[in-house]
């Protein structure tokens, strides 16, 4: 299995992402580099859109993502609940 990825550019709005992320997918490594923010997982990786609320503390739509999105790895499954990050080997 190949490791799927999201790289998010380093900025308050992105580490509430980010946090959200890591809540949703434990085994997520997360990798802090000069102005990004890559998260990668082995074969799946979901971002949703209730848990980034919770930690935003606001509404926040999953479309809005795209706004801090430097690029992805992975097969995209987007709707307005989540976006999910998949690699079927």
């Amino acid at each position: 299995m190949s490791k799927v990825y999201i790289a998010l550019q380093d900025n308050e709005e992105s580490r509430y992402i980010v946090e959200a992320i890591e809540e949703d997918n434990p085994d997520a490594t997360v990798i802090y580099q000069p102005a990004m923010i890559r998260i990668e997982n082995e074969g799946h990786l979901v971002i949703k859109r209730e848990t980034v609320e919770e930690m935003m503390g606001r509404d926040w739509e999953v479309m809005a993502l795209h706004v801090n999105l430097i690029t992805l790895g992975g097969n995209v499954d987007e709707d307005e609940d989540q976006l999910s990050l998949t690699w079927n080997d």
